[in-house]
């Protein structure tokens, strides 16, 4: 289909480029599909009936149906397949199933993650309209009630996520933070307490998202018996940051779970006791403690940061002698988690996004919404998320297995 070019190099439907991408997607997708089918076709050649004829064989085009992508609404007509194999075991005919474009879908999973960024950015029901034209390229736009009816299905999927039975998902790592993705909650100082695991097989899942207070025991302690009444068991380590709270909830839900704090936390809080410029070469001094090659040399660091600021800044050092064993907790799992065990930033990577999408509003709508939309970023940002290293190593440390400065030591025998 061609369009009249206006003077300012748009047409009639849209600005020049954005009709070339939108043809040329379109042509892609046709060729995808039709590359698709042809395997399908000749997967099946020797499938015949008795007289000899194919059982499976193009059959024209379905109807044309309009699909809404990143680059906008596209026309697509998908081949049609005839195939006339039955089943021996249900005796039910055996059908094709595009799985580039199934017969349900009608718009690509990376526009699901448009409403909840516009939404966090601050959009009301009205400006959400001519922003999702502007993106989807249409002037169709989308009615209030579909915003609505949108932002209540988040709010309802965040709350199947949180009921949902923990008992046959084994978190053996998990990370634990209390975060401001300055989102309108219901209560002041309240922020996004998160919970993310590391499976059996060594991958990342958001565990559980809810709100509270950082600093409450009693807010943790109700997500995490939350999480315990799901089936949830207790993790070989969980890292988080210095509040209190955490740790006393943990230690009664939890308990068999070793304390990791975390190492960006822990210098920042140090950081915060000295003056300015004592801070570069502390800053030094503390990666030599959590960067050493094994707990023996971190231990040394340990001392030698003692000997150099202990006399002018006292209160900085006890933030690292009196707390001396969960910050080197790490040291007692295989090496390579190391990178991952030392510091929350599985946690705080993801909700730097956030706060970046949020950072120009307090919020929109009510906190039951603006909790659902910050759910529905993260479970976007989970497809990304990449497993650890050495995860081969993963059901070793769930089975028991003993580690000495990231080496191993003691086999276990792992549950099959």
């Amino acid at each position: 289909m061609l369009s009249v070019v206006t003077d300012d190099g748009s047409t009639r439907s849209g600005s020049l480029i954005d009709e070339i991408v939108r043809e040329g997607a379109r042509r892609m997708l046709a060729a995808a599909l039709e590359a698709e089918v042809n395997q399908y076709i000749a997967e099946l050649a020797a499938e015949t009936d008795g007289a000899g004829r194919r059982l499976v064989v193009r059959n024209g085009h379905h109807r044309p149906r309009t699909v809404t992508t990143a680059a906008g609404p596209i026309e697509v007509k998908a081949p049609r397949v005839n195939d006339r194999r039955v089943d021996e075991a249900t005796g039910e005919r055996q059908r094709f199933s595009s799985k580039i474009l199934p017969p349900w879908c009608r718009k690509s999973p990376k526009i699901s993650e448009v409403p909840p960024l516009l939404y966090l950015h601050g959009l009301s029901s009205g400006d959400f309209v001519p922003a999702m034209e502007q993106f989807l390229g249409s002037a169709a736009g989308l009615p209030p009630s579909t915003v609505t009816r949108l932002t209540r299905q988040w709010a309802d999927d965040h709350a199947v996520f949180q009921g949902r039975d923990l008992s046959e998902r084994d978190y053996v790592y998990v990370w634990a933070d209390g975060v401001h993705p300055e989102v309108r909650l219901g209560q002041a100082h309240s922020c996004v307490l998160v919970l993310l695991g590391v499976r059996l097989d060594g991958t990342k899942e958001l565990i559980a998202l809810s709100e509270g207070l950082r600093e409450s025991t009693e807010s943790w302690d109700d997500l995490l018996r939350d999480c315990r009444r799901r089936g949830m068991h207790d993790p070989e380590l969980v890292v988080g940051d210095g509040a209190m709270g955490l740790w006393m909830a943990l230690a009664e839900v939890f308990p068999a779970a070793r304390h990791q704090r975390c190492w960006v936390h822990k210098a920042r809080n140090v950081s915060n006791t000295l003056p300015k410029s004592a801070q570069p070469s502390a800053t030094k001094a503390l990666q030599e403690i959590y960067n050493a090659e094994d707990r023996t040399h971190a231990e040394r660091a340990i001392a030698v940061f003692a000997r150099t600021y202990g006399t002018k800044w006292p209160k900085a050092v006890a933030k690292i002698t009196d707390y001396q064993e969960e910050p080197l907790a790490f040291y007692d799992f295989p090496a390579e988690h190391w990178i991952h065990l030392r510091t929350t930033n599985p946690i705080e990577s993801t909700f730097f996004t956030v706060k970046l999408r949020t950072k120009v509003t307090r919020g929109a709508g009510s906190p039951v919404a603006a909790l659902a939309m910050v759910f529905k970023l993260v479970e976007s940002a989970q497809a990304r998320w990449r497993a650890i290293r050495g995860a081969h190593l993963v059901p070793l440390v769930r089975a028991g297995a003993r580690f000495e400065n990231g080496i191993l030591v003691e086999h276990a025998e792992v549950a099959a």
